[in-house]
């Protein structure tokens, strides 16, 4: 369904994601907000991993709202505080996606509302029915 742009001309993705994606006519939208590394419980944990776990679990259970999956995603915008935390965002990110590979950016942030956020993720995701 989706057709995947990696054209030579360009350097190839540095990890686990496409460059373009291309989604067929009539495919059904869905953009979340991001989400961030927080519990039903409030409970926020220290680690940006379990914090991207969070954020990851949470866009499924949207995906799923929408009956969607992993598979349809397309776009992932991911923004942490901390530079030295990439390689452990981009570790969750990659258990969570799926072939193909979703198109992907990185953003390295000032910060959140709160200070204890350290990830932020949001999603677009394209299906048709």
């Amino acid at each position: 369904m989706k057709t995947t742009f990696n054209p030579p001309s360009v350097r190839q993705p540095f990890g686990a994601y496409n460059h373009g994606l291309l989604v067929p006519p009539g495919a059904s939208l869905l953009v979340t907000s991001g989400q961030l590394g927080i519990g039903l419980d409030d409970a926020i944990p220290a680690d940006v991993t379990a914090q991207a776990e969070l954020c990851f679990k949470a866009i499924g259970a949207i995906l799923d709202e929408a009956k969607m999956t992993y598979a349809d995603v397309i776009r992932i915008f991911g923004f942490v505080t901390r530079r030295e935390d990439f390689q452990a965002y981009m570790a969750v990110r990659d258990r969570f996606t799926l072939d193909p590979k979703p198109v992907s950016t990185l953003i390295i942030v000032g910060g959140f509302t709160r200070a204890e956020f350290l990830v932020e993720v949001e999603v677009t995701a394209a299906k048709v029915f």
